[in-house]
């Protein structure tokens, strides 16, 4: 019995030596242990982010992701590089991707895109090519001007004329529709743009070019 007794007293002492035999004791060196969430989830290979239409300049990208403990972390890069709202931004972690961007052959230069014709009326004719419009007309401009909600550019042009009021829809990027209107002594061209923009004005000898920005 007394045997019996002094095996139980030095099984005790040796559980409260190691409390919890599970984990790891004072001064050994393991890896944290895992949560029991889920982490049977696809691999990441390319997500997109979309940026509004007055983002310009991209500064920071972060990523927050889980732990091993299932801890929550966040690690980030700093940025300054312009962008066009129009694309998405991407992050991968797809070396298929990489690869085969490194076996692609250099190609050659696009050649310069022309001009596109997006509306005549005969006195005044525009152009489009990306990001630029160009007014051809020898009319007098009045004055420009910027007006939000939507944003839409504003010109005057100084001619004494006669016709209704017209609207053109346009495709692509960038201008969305031209509003014609006539008043006394001058006529109202008003250019409406698919997102936030300013704008610069360079006369030409019989145009104006207008380029976004």
């Amino acid at each position: 019995m007394i045997k019996f007794l002094f095996i139980l007293f030095i099984l005790f002492l040796a559980l409260e030596a190691r409390q919890n035999p599970f984990f790891p004791a004072k001064g050994e060196v393991d890896i944290p242990y895992t949560s029991n969430s889920k982490t049977t989830l696809p691999p990441l290979k390319r997500a997109a982010i979309t940026v509004p239409s007055h983002a310009r300049v991209i500064k920071k990208v972060s990523v927050e992701y889980i732990n091993l403990d299932g801890t929550t972390s966040t690690t980030s890069i700093k940025l300054n590089n312009s962008i066009d709202w129009y694309l998405p931004i991407f992050i991968s972690q797809s070396m298929g991707e990489i690869e085969s961007k490194k076996k692609k052959t250099p190609t050659k230069q696009k050649e310069s895109k022309k001009y596109t014709q997006l509306y005549n009326l005969g006195f005044i004719t525009f152009y489009k090519k990306d990001k630029e419009l160009r007014v051809a007309t020898t009319d007098k401009l009045i004055r420009d001007f910027l007006l939000t909600e939507p944003h839409r550019i504003v010109m005057d042009f100084a001619r004494d004329v006669s016709m209704k009021s017209k609207v053109k829809k346009l495709q692509g990027r960038y201008f969305k529709k031209i509003t014609f209107g006539v008043h006394k002594d001058y006529y109202r061209v008003v250019i409406e743009l698919d997102g936030f923009y300013r704008y610069k004005k360079e006369k030409r000898k019989k145009s104006y070019s207008l380029y976004l920005h």
